[in-house]
C-alpha cells in the first residue's frame, strides 16, 4: 500500500511539473540549469542536457485547455507534443511502447522498364536510348554472351586455369557502364567485365590477362579475369569479397575534394553485403556525402548460399536507408531499367554530392566459376528456366528488333564475327611469350630486400633441382 501511494504521489508530481513547464514555455537550454521531470521514488527535479520544446503548431488554446485538465493530463498527450533536442538527434515523443518491427509490411517495389516479352511497360518512366547507343549496348552485350562461352571453354581445355561467367548478367554489365562517363572511376567485384567491355577494353587485352603473357598488364602476377586498367579508370580487380567498397568511398571523396564532374562506383553480390566492409563502407559515404554508387547485384546466391541463409531483411536496398543513403531496386534483367537507374543515380551523387544505392535483381545462370557446379545447390529445370525464359540478352533484343533497329540477318553476321575475333585473340595470345620468374619479385620495392632476393635465388635453385616439375613457357 505505502509503495502504490509513493508512486501514485510521484506521478501526480510529475503531472504539476508538466503543467508547469508548458505554461513556461521554451526556455534557453544550459547543461547547468535545465531541468526534466522523473517518475518513480525520486520524482523532483533531475538536471539534463537538453530542452523541451514545443512544436510549432503547439497553440496557446491548447496550452489552456491542458492546464484546465491538470489532474487529467496524461504523460503521453505531454510527449506528443513535445521535441528534444538530444545530441544524437531531434526526437519527438510517444506514451505508447512500440518496437520498430524488423521488417516493413510489404516488399519494397522493383523498378521495371521492359516486360518478359521486350515490350515497353505502360505509365513507365525511364531515359530514353538513341538508336545507335541501343544498337551499341545490344552488340556490347551479345560479345560479352559470347566472349563468356569462348573462355570458359578454354578452361575447360586446360588452356588457361581458371575463369568466370556473367551469363545472365549482362544488362547489368552494359547497360550500367553505358550510362557512366569515362571520369567515372570503377571499382568492381569479379562479375563486371562488361564495364571494362564497353570502356574499350579489346578481346585481345582480355586474353592477354587470361593468359598472363607478356602483354598483360599485370604481369602475369594476377589470378584470370582479375582484369584492370589504368588508361580506362577501372580498378584491378582482387579475390576478398567488399573490400573494394570503403576503397571507391575513398575514391569518391578525393573526386568530390577535386571538384570533378564524376563519380565513382563499385560492384558487389549479394554475399559481399555480409561482410563488414560493406556496412563500413555505406556509413562512410553517406557522412562524408561522397559521390558514389553502390551498385549490388542480388542473384540469389553467394557461391552455395542462398540469400535465405544470408539475411533477414527485405534483400539489400533497406539497408541503404538504415544509413541514410538514397535506394532503388531494379530489375536487373531489364536493360533500360537499369540504364536509366544508374544514369539518374549518377546525376544525383554528382549534383547533390550524395552516395545511392542500387540493389539489381537477377540470376546467375552460369556456376559461380570454373571451381563450382552449381547442379549440386540448385536445381537444373530453374538454371534453364533463367537462361531461357529470362535472359536479359534475348529480352532486349525484341525491344531493338521490335523498333525495326535490328533483324535475323545482322544477327547472325555479329555473332559470327564477334566469335572469330575472340578465337584469333585466344590464338595470338598463346602465342606470346610469358614474363620471366624475376618479375614476381618487382614492382613492390624501389630497391629489392634481401629477403626477396634470398626467396628469389632459393626458388631458382629448386628449379635447377628439379626443372620436370616447373613449366617450360616461363622463362627463367
Amino acid at each position: 500500500m505505502a509503495a502504490w501511494l509513493s508512486s501514485e504521489l510521484a506521478r501526480r508530481a510529475a503531472r504539476r511539473i508538466a503543467g508547469e513547464l508548458r505554461r513556461r514555455g521554451p526556455a534557453p537550454w544550459f547543461p547547468s540549469s535545465s531541468t526534466v521531470p522523473v517518475v518513480g521514488p525520486t520524482a523532483g527535479y533531475h538536471r539534463g542536457f537538453c530542452s523541451v520544446r514545443r512544436f510549432a503548431g503547439d497553440t496557446a488554446a491548447a496550452t489552456a485547455t491542458a492546464e484546465d485538465s491538470d489532474n487529467e493530463f496524461a504523460a503521453g498527450d505531454l510527449q506528443q507534443s513535445q521535441v528534444v533536442d538530444f545530441p544524437g538527434g531531434k526526437l519527438s515523443f510517444v506514451g505508447e511502447m512500440n518496437f520498430v518491427p524488423e521488417s516493413q509490411r510489404e516488399r519494397i517495389k522493383c523498378y521495371r522498364v521492359l516486360d518478359d516479352d521486350g515490350g515497353i511497360i505502360h505509365s513507365s518512366r525511364f531515359q530514353e536510348v538513341s538508336k545507335e547507343l541501343a544498337l551499341k549496348m545490344y552488340s556490347n552485350m551479345v560479345t560479352l554472351q559470347i566472349m563468356d562461352t569462348i573462355f570458359y571453354e578454354a578452361q575447360r581445355q586446360g588452356r588457361i586455369s581458371f575463369y568466370l561467367t556473367s551469363n545472365g548478367e549482362e544488362a547489368i554489365n552494359i547497360a550500367s557502364a553505358a550510362a557512366l562517363s569515362a571520369d567515372d572511376i570503377v571499382l568492381p567485384q569479379y562479375r563486371e567485365p562488361g564495364v571494362l567491355l564497353w570502356r574499350g577494353f579489346t578481346l585481345q587485352e582480355f586474353a592477354n590477362q587470361l593468359f598472363g603473357n607478356k602483354m598483360d598488364y599485370g604481369k602475369g602476377r594476377q589470378m584470370p579475369i582479375h582484369y584492370g586498367s589504368n588508361r580506362l579508370n577501372y580498378f584491378t580487380v582482387s579475390s576478398p569479397i567488399a573490400t573494394q567498397l570503403p576503397q571507391a568511398v575513398g575514391a569518391a571523396y578525393s573526386l568530390k575534394m577535386d571538384k570533378k564532374d564524376a563519380c565513382a562506383i563499385t560492384y558487389f553480390g549479394d554475399g559481399g553485403t555480409s561482410e563488414g566492409d560493406f556496412h563500413a563502407a555505406l556509413n562512410f559515404a553517406a557522412v562524408t556525402e561522397a559521390p558514389v554508387i553502390f551498385f549490388c547485384r542480388n542473384n540469389g546466391w553467394a557461391i552455395s548460399t542462398p540469400t535465405t541463409e544470408q539475411f533477414r531483411s527485405d534483400g539489400i536496398v533497406t539497408r541503404g536507408q538504415a544509413y541514410g543513403i538514397r535506394s532503388i531496386r531494379v530489375d536487373g534483367n531489364d536493360t533500360l531499367a537499369v540504364y536509366s537507374a544508374v544514369h539518374a543515380a549518377r546525376e544525383m551523387a554528382i549534383t547533390e554530392g550524395r552516395p545511392i544505392l542500387i540493389e539489381a535483381m537477377t540470376y546467375r545462370v552460369g556456376h559461380h566459376s570454373t571451381s563450382d557446379d552449381s547442379t549440386k545447390y540448385r536445381l537444373a529445370d530453374e538454371i534453364e528456366h533463367w537462361r531461357t525464359a529470362r535472359d536479359p540478352v534475348s529480352r532486349y533484343r525484341k525491344w531493338v528488333q521490335g523498333n525495326g533497329w535490328w533483324c535475323d540477318a545482322e544477327e547472325t553476321e555479329l555473332r559470327n564475327s564477334v566469335r572469330q575475333e575472340i578465337l584469333q585473340a585466344i590464338q595470338v595470345a598463346e602465342r606470346i611469350p610469358k614474363h620471366g620468374l624475376t618479375e614476381l619479385f618487382t614492382d613492390v620495392y624501389d630497391q629489392v630486400p634481401s629477403n626477396l632476393r634470398e626467396q628469389q635465388q632459393s626458388l631458382l635453385d629448386t628449379i635447377k633441382k628439379h626443372p620436370s616439375d616447373y613449366p617450360t613457357d616461363v622463362p627463367v
